[in-house]
């Protein structure tokens, strides 16, 4: 891609990509660098010094003319798109959001109100009264509930951390039922597997294993989905902020959930050496951890850890959300299992 096709698209016409308006990358002040990215195109878009509508470069791209890897530019414009700053066309590239859509993202609660009162005002219309209208939308509230109730969602995934996580702090709807599945499980389990696709309405899965869940379910006509999981950004903030050249120490459940700190943290633009632990051994867990001068816990052993460090070792638990775009997708297909007519009863 040329340099003046690469202006054009940030919408920085013929300008010096190293004047201020453009992105600068600071290696040194410690801010993980797709949240540098992150928060200098929000406040390009917000000021009104990058155009709504313009199409911003393909990450590839824009990985190029900053010199980052394409996995930093992905995880910014991934959370810039959650939070409705950016949104994507199939085939089409990434645009800086219109004014309805950051609309949609920060006022969403006074949407709500304006169709409240559109509601209140048609009903008074049709002749009934505001007690009238309440009685009826809290029925129709309790029989949604009660059918979001026989809603099951089963998720897989390959390590224990990630799974607890999710099925304790996933918000799908009041009644909505999780089932945590190893994927060793019914990988391993054909009866398993069968089972699983007799009690799940739907099974959800991240991108790494979407393939080989779809694999093992083929035969079912199930529907399966693949969500995408952010780190969290306090962890990597945290994480950032830990001094060079310390041991840094993980202690996990699983070696796949320390494989993926690592990445994560090498994604995130972060240069740390670090060494993981997945023991039970209370010696031997004790001797490690006293042994780092800094810790990454993963969410299921942060108590055990706390138990046996050294005073003033510094802390951080390592957590993965679903991307807020992932959740909107399940909850649309959780709606849209309510609407069918329910077999075998």
């Amino acid at each position: 891609m040329d340099q003046d096709r690469r202006q054009d698209w940030l919408g920085l016409g013929r300008m010096d990509l190293s004047a201020n308006i453009g992105i600068r990358i600071d290696r040194q002040n410690g801010t993980p660098l797709y949240l540098q990215v992150k928060r200098q195109v929000e406040s390009f878009v917000r000021t009104g010094l990058w155009e709504k509508g313009k199409r911003l470069p393909t990450e590839r791209d824009l990985a190029s003319i900053l010199r980052v890897s394409r996995n930093t530019v992905s995880m910014a414009y991934r959370e810039l798109e959650a939070e409705g700053i950016l949104f994507s066309r199939q085939g089409k590239g990434t645009f800086i959001a219109h004014a309805e859509h950051l609309l949609q993202r920060e006022g969403s609660k006074d949407r709500l109100l304006r169709i409240i009162d559109m509601c209140i005002e048609e009903t008074m219309a049709l002749g009934f009264t505001l007690d009238e209208f309440v009685t009826l939308a809290q029925g129709r509230v309790r029989e949604k509930k009660e059918l979001l109730g026989r809603i099951r969602v089963a998720f897989v995934e390959c390590n224990r951390e990630q799974l607890d996580y999710f099925a304790r702090e996933l918000e799908l709807g009041a009644g909505v039922t999780i089932l945590p599945v190893m994927l060793k499980d019914i990988a391993q389990h054909p009866e398993a597997a069968a089972a699983l696709s007799a009690q799940a309405d739907i099974l959800v899965t991240t991108f790494f294993h979407l393939e080989e869940v779809k694999q093992i379910f083929s035969w079912t006509g199930k529907e399966i989905l693949g969500i995408a999981l952010d780190p969290s950004l306090e962890s990597i903030v945290r994480i950032a902020r830990l001094p060079k050249g310390k041991r840094v120490g993980m202690v996990c459940i699983s070696e796949e959930f320390a494989d993926r700190i690592r990445k994560s943290v090498e994604n995130a633009g972060i240069s740390l050496r670090l060494e993981s632990t997945i023991t039970r051994d209370a010696g031997e867990l004790e001797e490690f951890v006293r042994s780092c001068d800094s810790l990454i816990v993963s969410p299921g052993r942060r108590r055990e850890v706390e138990g046996v460090m050294k005073r003033n070792t510094e802390v951080t638990e390592f957590i993965y959300r679903p991307d807020a775009g992932s959740v909107n997708l399940l909850k649309s297909v959780i709606m849209e299992q309510r609407r069918k007519p329910a077999t075998g009863e």
